[in-house]
């Protein structure tokens, strides 16, 4: 099979092209993902230290790297079309598997397989297929063959390097020094996949579709929201079979509200921009190099401080179902304060970065309300529950507003292109419908 720039694609494989769009498959696919950022947040909630915050943000950095990198093959091929989905269902059983090992990724339970090597495995596997799969794609091409060769490299390093840390002797978990070490392999594996993603910013998969790319971030980005969302109903009543109350309504409202603002302030305008941004860029180094930085790199953090978020949402929904809790609650204990307050600013400082980055443009009410978190929470350290959560809400819907009538000229140019878009699309749509179907 022929394609683009004189590339032989392999039978079976249908590339994409410059107008692809995010298909079922991949909408499927992320369904092991709002099962992995579920785990992530339970196992993190078992575990309120500092310790347990830090395995959280390794393993949601790995758990990352492979959605991107599956991301990053969707917009090279149609992933619904020939043999491609048989690779899909693969991978995602082994991702699935990779978040089902995710609380013992650390530790191994007694009993059963040797938890930390079946996480590790299943990693490896679905880098593995991800790679194979691009390699074996463009075998008949020598350039992008050679990519997928160094491709494959930050994937055996990495892997072998978190294969270490669970097949180190048992009996050096007990001292200091065992954790450091094991803590410093992870580190290592992480910034060597990161890494080599910067280093091969010339050889790295070539991006097709800039819609599909951008649209593929913004709907990982709602299924870390959809996290928090389902912090609010899982953290009171339908778990722990505490009474509804009116705290906890009150508590429900002000999480929604938070969230919606964080909806807002990413999608109402910056999400548009960002896409029409990369769309204008014709050099390809330079749109990869967007690409890469803007969304591969820069959308982790928001996720990150989405799934912080939730994890803070979740302690204080499960207080406020408490019926011996008073009214307005207890000051929020420190581990909860910091992921609820922390999350929200790391989400908000995300955006500052995008907007920088993608925009040549500071986000300056985002930026100060980043400010403004940071020296409010020994002040939120106070309070009742409830009114934390309310005065972190508080900020940040103001600065969502704020922000969206700073944008109010950018907003009205990006929405009116993005609307032009979607009706000429709908009207080709329509007009070829009508003449083939």
């Amino acid at each position: 099979m022929g394609g683009e720039g004189g590339v032989r694609w392999s039978r079976g494989i249908r590339p994409g092209a410059p107008g692809s769009r995010t298909n079922r498959l991949e909408l499927f696919y992320d369904l092991v993902f709002v099962f992995a950022f579920l785990n992530v947040t339970t196992l993190t909630a078992d575990n309120p230290n500092a310790a347990g915050l830090i395995r959280c943000l390794l393993v949601l950095a790995l758990l990352w790297w492979c959605w991107t990198s599956f991301a990053a093959f969707g917009n090279v091929v149609r992933t619904d079309q020939g043999i491609v989905p048989l690779v899909g269902f693969a991978s995602m059983a082994a991702a699935f598997v990779f978040a089902l090992s995710m609380p013992q990724a650390f530790r191994d339970a007694p009993g059963g397989l040797y938890g930390p090597l079946v996480f590790v495995t299943c990693y490896f596997l679905v880098r593995a297929f991800q790679v194979a799969i691009f390699g074996w794609v463009v075998r008949y091409d020598p350039r992008l063959r050679r990519r997928s060769l160094l491709l494959a490299v930050p994937v055996l390093i990495s892997t072998a390097l978190i294969v270490s840390a669970p097949l180190l002797p048992p009996r050096l978990f007990d001292v200091p020094i065992g954790s450091g070490i094991r803590l410093t392999l992870w580190l290592v594996a992480i910034a060597v996949e990161y890494g080599f993603g910067l280093l091969l910013r010339r050889s790295g998969w070539t991006l097709v579709s800039a819609g599909h790319w951008a649209e593929r971030h913004a709907l990982i980005i709602l299924v870390a929201l959809g996290e928090s969302i389902i912090s609010l109903g899982l953290g009171p009543g339908f778990i722990t079979g505490l009474p509804l109350t009116w705290p906890v309504i009150i508590a429900a409202v002000l999480g929604i509200a938070v969230v919606a603002a964080l909806w807002w302030a990413y999608f109402d305008t910056l999400a548009l921009a960002l896409e029409q941004r990369l769309h204008r860029t014709r050099d390809q180094d330079q749109r990869r190099a967007l690409a890469r930085s803007a969304y591969t790199y820069l959308h982790l953090p928001m996720v990150a401080g989405t799934i912080l978020f939730a994890l803070g949402l979740k302690g204080l929904l499960a207080d406020a179902a408490d019926p011996s809790t008073p009214s307005w609650g207890v000051p929020l204990p420190g581990f909860d304060l910091l992921t609820l307050y922390g999350g929200v600013a790391l989400y908000l400082l995300a955006l500052v970065a995008l907007g920088w980055r993608g925009l040549d443009t500071l986000r300056w009410p985002s930026a100060v309300a980043v400010g403004l978190i940071v020296v409010l929470m020994p002040v939120a350290a106070r309070l009742p529950e409830l009114l934390a959560l309310g005065l972190l809400g508080l900020v940040v819907l103001a600065a969502t507003v704020v922000q969206t009538v700073v944008d109010a000229t950018l907003r009205r140019q990006v929405r009116e292109v993005a609307l032009i878009e979607q009706l000429a699309a709908e009207a080709d749509q329509t007009h070829w419908r009508g003449r083939h179907l």
